[in-house]
This record gives C-alpha cells, structure tokens and sequence, in this order.
C-alpha cells in the first residue's frame, strides 16, 4: 500500500472517529405553553449502549431539611443508591414500588449497604416518620441521562444523530413510563423537547 493510500485510509477512519465522538448538548424542557419542566428525567437511547451499568460506581439519594435532595435522582439500571441522612433526627425510608420494594428503618447517618435498582421504572421513596418526605429513584436502560433544573434545563454528552429519547416527571406517576420522542444531537444549538403537562 503506498503511503498516499495510507493517508487517505487514516484520513476516513478519523472523519469516522470524530463523527461518533460525544459532545455537550444543550437540552431544554418545556410543557405545550413553552414554560420549562422542572425536575424531568431525560433518558437518551442510542445504538450500541449498554442497558446495564458497568461501573462500580454509587449514586445518593440524601435527606436533609427533612425532605429527599434530589427530589428525582436518575440512575441507570444496575446501580446501587445510597441514602444518607445528614439531618440530627432518623429517618425510615422505604418504597413499595413494583420495580423496588425496600425499607430502611429508623436511622441516623449512611446505611452500611445501599439498594441495588435492577429494573427499569420509577420507584417513589416516602418516611415512616415525616409523611411530607416524598423523592422519587428514576431507573433507565441506558448511560445518557439527567434531570431538567427549575430552568428545564440540562446538558447531556451526546454523539451526532438521531437519537430516542424518554422523558418522565413526578407529574406522571410511577406507572407511567415516560413520554418518548426523538431528538437530533450535535446541531450546535440547544434542543427542545416540548412535553404536554
């Protein structure tokens, strides 16, 4: 092969890598109205991701102020969740969610062991004791995800293309798995998804 045919070759495999290289993209949630979604999972699909997480890595829900922060924590599916309670009074957290039923009673500080969420779909966490305490576990097949600020704001790395995307809100309820639309990444601009609330 002569090293003009090499170049060429080299040349096109780069253009490729480049292409499927992931980005920040600016996402920005909003109802019928144009008014943005706060608090809204946004979970993006794309070819060849893995549905399971494959770090060892945890993810916390926290209590502090007497409520869940964050109010919706997204994870992907297979990761554990650790729930620390930084108030100076116990907390019994559970969940009778189909996708995860557990309880963790009265208790000051980190739990020992955290609470794998092996299923996709959305488990909603109470108190025992403080019955306004209401946060919600978001669990998706895929590593693309986050959650909208007050603003309906995120970012999300993403490669260029057309890609699926799932948004899910409080609003909805657990049963409900979200709303589903498609989303064009690497455009430059900011995406919006617009949602009827």
């Amino acid at each position: 092969m002569s090293p003009a045919a090499r170049i060429v070759i080299l040349t096109a495999l780069s253009a490729a890598s480049l292409g499927t290289h992931a980005a920040p993209q600016a996402i920005l949630v909003t109802n019928e109205a144009g008014q943005p979604v706060a608090h809204a999972a946004v979970s993006v699909y794309i070819k060849g991701t893995r549905a399971m997480a494959t770090t060892s890595a945890t993810a916390n829900m926290a209590q502090k102020g007497r409520a869940f922060q964050p109010t919706v924590l997204v994870v992907q599916t297979g990761t554990p969740v650790l729930f620390p309670n930084f108030d100076t009074v116990r907390h019994h957290v559970y969940s009778f969610s189909p996708i995860k039923k557990f309880e963790i009673k009265l208790y000051a500080g980190t739990p020992a062991a955290p609470v794998v969420f092996d299923k996709a779909g959305t488990a909603t966490l109470g108190c025992n004791i403080h019955d306004q305490m209401l946060g919600y576990i978001h669990v998706v097949d895929t590593p693309h995800f986050g959650v909208s600020g007050t603003d309906g704001q995120l970012n999300l790395d993403l490669p260029a293309g057309e890609h699926r995307v799932q948004i899910w809100w409080p609003a909805l309820g657990e049963a409900n798995p979200g709303v589903e639309q498609g989303l064009k990444a690497g455009g430059g601009q900011a995406v919006m998804l617009r949602v009827k609330s």
